[in-house]
């Protein structure tokens, strides 16, 4: 979580932004913990037809992570 934190900065302000921009894309309000519900959804479904891909088992858990510590406050991961 370090190394993407320094990579791509705080995942809860970056979710936030990503939340914004769906929400004008898409025209209904997107909350920061659906965008990271979706991107978990989409490597479940890239598992779906590579269950050994290791990196999409990766994210899924890193994103597990982000979605604690968006809903939590922030208390994990840090």
């Amino acid at each position: 979580m370090e190394d993407r934190r320094a990579q791509y900065g705080d995942s809860t302000e970056m979710f936030n932004e990503v939340a914004k921009r769906w929400s004008i894309t898409l025209g209904v309000e997107v909350s920061p913990a659906a965008v990271v519900l979706c991107l978990i959804d989409l490597k479940l479904a890239r598992l779906h037809h590579t269950p050994h891909h290791l990196d999409s088992i990766t994210d899924i858990a890193g994103y597990a992570a982000v979605l604690a510590e968006i809903t939590q406050g922030g208390v994990y991961g840090r």
